[in-house]
């Protein structure tokens, strides 16, 4: 599975590792509705890879979690769905507007082997200091380069070079971003 090799997802190590983490994100849930400062610990505990002062605000759900790698800093906005069936890096400092979604399944465009269960995955790796706006879909094997910005919506099917802004389904890169062109608001 890890090697992103054909596997049928029926391994009881898996199906344990995955209940850990759906247990630990349901209490997490309920701890960060009620004011608990302990919540992070129990984020932690689902997402062992989580980055000093990052914050993934529930709900939140993965695949298992151990395959999760979130940089410092980063913030994700409610409704994170990181289906990590192979690893999945964020880079510090990201922003992740509200209902992402990183997915990292493949399965099998022909029927037979689609019903026998088959699947693969790729991995997905976004840069330090990218930012996915609301809604925002990444497809597997999708690496998002660092500085660049998702627009709201957008499908994300291919690579995204650093410093790039993309939007659309599928993402187009419509320009470099740099810091010339920051205009500070009144």
């Amino acid at each position: 599975m890890l090697a992103g090799d054909w596997y049928v997802s029926d391994d009881p190590d898996n199906a344990r590792i995955a209940a850990h983490a759906r247990k630990m994100l349901h209490r997490f849930e309920q701890a960060f509705a009620e004011g608990d400062p302990d919540c992070w610990d129990l984020l932690r505990s689902a997402i062992p890879g989580l980055g000093q002062g990052a914050r993934l605000l529930p709900p939140v759900r993965v695949d298992y979690g151990d395959n999760i790698v979130v940089g410092e800093g980063t913030f994700a906005n409610y409704g994170l769905v990181a289906l990590d069936v192979v690893p999945i890096r964020i880079g510090a400092h990201c922003q992740i507007g509200p209902n992402v979604q990183l997915l990292t399944p493949v399965h099998p465009l022909e029927p037979a082997p689609r019903a026998a269960g088959l699947e693969a995955a790729d991995p997905i790796t976004l840069g330090d200091n990218v930012w996915l706006g609301g809604g925002v879909i990444v497809c597997p094997g999708v690496t998002i380069g660092d500085d660049s910005v998702i627009g709201a919506g957008s499908v994300v099917t291919r690579d995204i070079p650093a410093r790039s802004l993309a939007v659309g389904n599928p993402a187009r890169v419509i320009r470099t971003l740099d810091d010339s062109t920051f205009a500070a608001r009144h």
